[in-house]
């Protein structure tokens, strides 16, 4: 008995999977000069450097863990999504990479951001422990974000002057004997 194949004409069902979809619309610049360092481009170089560092390095995935590399301070470049819902979740993690100087890219999805980093479902960040072959767009990701971070003056906050409050003094009460 022979087996016949129906061919079915459906958009959805010819479409890449979204993992490919990813790298192919994240392939890396390799001309700089070319290409300024924008927002978009900043993604770009994100996404690939997670890409490489799974499959050659190390990589932590979800905040918890995140949070504990970063402050451990073994993190190399962190990557959290925008669209985590209650944003709560990932709001500690910018203001943590500043104070411990770790490169931080804010991503626009948790999908893109799960396949980036090799997993099957989403993911609201990611940190980069050992860099692997993603070594250099690390230091191009950290190098542009120096570039482009405001430079804050440090000024010496002069201390409010304490105002000493008067604690009126309780009378001295003679004490009574019991009998």
């Amino acid at each position: 008995m022979r087996q016949t194949t129906q061919i079915i004409n459906h958009p959805k069902l010819h479409q890449k999977p979204l993992k490919t979809k990813i790298i192919a619309k994240y392939q890396s610049l390799s001309n700089q000069e070319e290409y300024p360092m924008t927002e978009e481009n900043l993604t770009n170089q994100a996404y690939e450097a997670i890409e490489l560092a799974a499959k050659t390095g190390k990589i932590k995935k979800g905040t918890n863990e995140v949070t504990k590399a970063v402050e451990r301070g073994i993190a190399k470049l962190v990557l959290y999504a925008q669209d985590v819902n209650p944003a709560e979740v990932i709001m500690h993690l910018e203001p943590l990479c500043a104070e411990k100087e770790t490169p931080c890219v804010k991503v626009p999805s948790r999908e893109e951001l799960g396949a980036a980093a090799g997993l099957n479902i989403p993911t609201s960040s990611v940190a980069v422990i050992q860099s692997g072959e993603a070594d250099s767009i690390i230091k191009e990701i950290a190098k542009a974000q120096k570039k482009s971070a405001p430079k804050v003056e440090e000024t010496k906050a002069e201390k409010p002057k304490e105002v000493k409050k008067e604690v009126p003094k309780e009378e001295a009460k003679p004490k009574e004997k019991k009998e």
